[in-house]
C-alpha cells in the first residue's frame, strides 16, 4: 500500500464501492504520527471518555494491525495520549484511528505510528476501562467491523472487508 494512494485503490476497485465491499470514511480526521500512509487488519474498541481498553490493546504486539476506537466523537476530552502511542509504536501496530480527541501531539507526532483523530484536547479520559472490544462500528458515515481492513494515507480512509491487492 505504501506506493498505491488511497485514490487510485478506489479508481481500481469501483466495483467493490458500489457493493459496498470497499467504503470510505468522510474527511473529519486530521493527520498526526510521522507514518501518514498505513493500512492493516483492523482491530475495534468502542468507549466514552475512558481509555483504558484502549491502553489495554496498545500493550499487546500489534503485528501491523490497526486499532480503530469509536470515542463517540467526543471532544471533552482525550481518549488517547503520547506514552500508550508510543506503547503502539514499540509494540508493531501501523496505525491508531480515533473518532474522538488525543493529546500530547508533539509526542505523537514524533513517533513513527500513524494516528487519525477528530482533534486535540489537554484534558484526559478517565481509565475505568469501560467499553466494548470488537464490535462493529459506526464511524464517519462507516460501518467498520474488526477483522476488516483499512488503508490511510493524506488522500483518506478506506475499509474493505478483504485485503486489497492493486
Amino acid at each position: 500500500m505504501a506506493f498505491v494512494t488511497t485514490a487510485e485503490v478506489c479508481d481500481a476497485n469501483q466495483e467493490l464501492i458500489r457493493s459496498g465491499q470497499l467504503r470510505a470514511l468522510q474527511p473529519n480526521f486530521q493527520i498526526y504520527g510521522r507514518r501518514q500512509i498505513f493500512s492493516g487488519p483492523v482491530v475495534t474498541v468502542k468507549v466514552f471518555e475512558d481509555n483504558g481498553l484502549i491502553r489495554h490493546f496498545l500493550e499487546e504486539k500489534g503485528n501491523g494491525r490497526v486499532l480503530v476506537v469509536d470515542g463517540g466523537g467526543s471532544l471533552r476530552c482525550a481518549i488517547l495520549g503520547g506514552n500508550p502511542v508510543v506503547q503502539a509504536q514499540n509494540n508493531g501496530w501501523a496505525g491508531i484511528i480515533v473518532n474522538g480527541c488525543i493529546r500530547d501531539v508533539d509526542e505523537i507526532n514524533g513517533c513513527d505510528i500513524g494516528v487519525r483523530a477528530l482533534a486535540s484536547h489537554p484534558i484526559k479520559a478517565s481509565k475505568k476501562g469501560l467499553g466494548e472490544q470488537r464490535v462493529p462500528l459506526n464511524i464517519a458515515g462507516t460501518r467498520i467491523c474488526d477483522g476488516e481492513w483499512l488503508y490511510a494515507d493524506t488522500d483518506g480512509i478506506l475499509v474493505s472487508q478483504i485485503e486489497l491487492s492493486v
